[in-house]
């Protein structure tokens, strides 16, 4: 059991990949872009994702690259302010030892770390995936069959690999009742170093000031309580200009450069929840499995975590890894995506639940318990050898 093909290079795909790599596993990748995705929103590497990272030798980086959000301030609709705090106050030592980057700097981290060692196909997808047993036959949209030991599906919460193998998206996939809108705008408002978030109930608009970049990340947030279907960009557009319409402050301002941005992206604030992450020889890593959304903070250290679990239990019982695999990281899993389900932090859907969460802002209390509670599901999983 020593080819593997790992479907997608984002997180978990090239983590996933130099670790097999460092253990004598012929790898290939394939990934559907042109080449490593840029541009996404700031993601966090936490708890036990922080020890994967040292051990690949990537953690300085990982510092030099940190965002160090240095405040957060929610603003009323109108854009008055309803609370602001330093960051490092709201999650304590945590800010000393987790790590806030951009998403696409981490996937030039690791794939730098692997490009010279792992084979990557760029533009290309799987197809068809045929199992006899022990092997895997693999067809592609572009390139020439092949037939390896093991196919991973790192390929994202809308996974291909996963609906080929598992069976169609819908099985899996949980809404949690938003929607959102991700675009970039230029930083007009002079914000550094800073997150800001205006809602009304059940909407959320946020700013992200990556360091002094001359660009904020905006996600526009909103309830939904279908998922929606066959939206173009227009459709969204409009969508977001109608929930977000008698907003002040810089919304009016976000929406009119929302009709500009190159990189508007949308989808389903969603999880993927499974029985099994194994079907055969194929297995899911990363979202592709078990996306936590990002109201909890901890999907890319899921990915991180989960590649290092995977292919140390490919390493030590090929037979058993699957099953190792999938006992290891369940609970950990869980933890963390049942913070997200009942996030009501970053857009309460009341306006009561606003008041609370704005008062909880500026109440010690309220703060240190929030921050004990994502360090405990961080660190949940030990990082064995």
């Amino acid at each position: 059991m020593r080819r593997v093909l790992i479907s997608g290079a984002s997180i978990a795909g090239p983590a996933l990949a130099y670790w097999l790599d460092r253990y004598g596993f012929d790898v290939t990748v394939v990934e559907r872009a042109a080449g490593v995705r840029q541009g996404g929103y700031p993601i966090d590497v936490r708890g036990s994702a922080i020890e994967v990272c040292a051990r690949m030798g990537i953690l300085p980086a990982l510092r030099e690259a940190t965002i160090n959000t240095r405040r957060l301030t929610a603003l009323h609709p109108d854009g008055r302010v309803a609370a602001r705090v330093e960051v490092a106050k709201l999650l304590g030592d945590q800010t000393q030892r987790d790590v806030e980057l951009p998403r696409g700097e981490l996937s030039d981290m690791l794939y730098a770390l692997t490009r010279d060692r792992v084979e990557y196909v760029f533009g290309d997808s799987v197809r068809t995936l045929t199992q006899h047993g022990d092997r895997v036959d693999v067809t592609f949209e572009r390139g020439a069959p092949r037939t390896v030991d093991v196919v991973v599906g790192c390929d994202g919460l809308h996974s291909r690999t996963r609906s080929l193998a598992f069976g169609p998206e819908q099985q899996y996939h949980r809404c949690l009742g938003f929607c959102f809108a991700g675009f970039s705008v230029p930083n007009t408002a002079g914000l550094s170093h800073e997150a800001v978030l205006q809602n009304g109930p059940g909407l959320g608009a946020t700013m992200y000031a990556v360091r002094d970049r001359p660009s904020l990340f905006t996600l526009m947030v909103f309830t939904a309580p279908q998922p929606p279907r066959g939206w173009t960009a227009d459709d969204v557009r409009q969508r977001v200009r109608e929930r977000f319409a008698g907003f002040g402050g810089e919304v009016p301002r976000l929406l009119d450069a929302m009709d500009a941005a190159d990189d508007l992206y949308f989808d389903t604030v969603s999880q993927i929840r499974m029985p099994s992450w194994s079907a055969g020889r194929v297995v899911l890593a990363g979202d592709a499995g078990y996306a936590p959304s990002f109201l909890s903070g901890q999907g890319t250290s899921l990915a991180l975590a989960g590649a290092y679990v995977l292919a140390g239990q490919l390493r030590r019982a090929p037979e058993h890894a699957f099953a190792r695999y999938e006992a290891a990281m369940r609970d950990y899993v869980r933890r963390n995506q049942d913070m997200a389900v009942g996030a009501s932090f970053l857009i309460p859907r009341t306006r009561h639940g606003l008041w609370l969460r704005n008062r909880g802002l500026r109440a010690a209390p309220f703060l240190s318990r929030l921050s004990s509670r994502i360090d405990r599901n961080a660190t949940a999983l030990a990082i064995d050898d």
